[in-house]
């Protein structure tokens, strides 16, 4: 079953990296999409770790992370790839050095499968980015072909358009009037 609009997000449980917690033991948890009830979430798949695309969108979702955070979202990054993978990336990368969010290790392929973004006969994900509201609802989502890196920017705006609760014309940005 592939994960639509309007319906709830997938649980999930898997292992994740956490590069603040700076060479401890912590660095490596266990997490779950439950976990995250009552907030925000601004889930994104991405195919590989140590490819080309992929550091500029995660630097990228890192950089408007405050962004995020004003709106009580928050931001969790997956692949296939371990979090032991995910770990070695971030250390011999520098632009993932500061990197202040979760990487999730869907390494049984079954989270990306869940959400519709698996592209089986390779074993990695299309470059997936959903919103899941504080109940656990998906309201958001777009997919990507492998080549093509996202924009944040336009993640913000639908967080900021659906949080109104409001009809939001074409173009719509925060501040803006809305149409009730």
């Amino acid at each position: 079953m592939t994960v639509q609009v309007g319906q709830p997000a997938p649980e999930f449980s898997v292992q994740a990296y956490d590069r603040t917690k700076d060479g401890t033991d912590d660095q490596f948890q266990d997490i779950k999409l439950s976990d995250y009830k009552g907030k925000w979430v601004c889930l994104f798949f991405y195919p590989l770790d140590f490819t080309f695309v992929c550091p500029t969108e995660i630097v990228a979702f890192n950089n408007e992370l405050g962004e995020f955070q004003d709106r009580d979202c928050e931001v969790l990054t997956a692949s296939t790839d371990s979090a032991f993978s995910h770990k070695g990336w971030c250390d011999s990368h520098e632009d993932l050095a500061k990197l202040n969010y979760l990487m999730l290790a869907d390494t049984t392929h079954q989270m990306s499968e869940d959400y519709g973004v698996l592209k089986a006969d390779q074993g990695i994900a299309y470059r997936g980015v959903f919103l899941i509201d504080p109940n656990g609802i998906v309201r958001w989502l777009a997919i990507h072909d492998l080549g093509v890196g996202r924009n944040v920017a336009e993640v913000l705006r639908v967080l900021d358009a659906l949080q109104t609760d409001k009809l939001c014309p074409c173009n719509w940005s925060k501040g803006e009037k809305t149409l009730n």
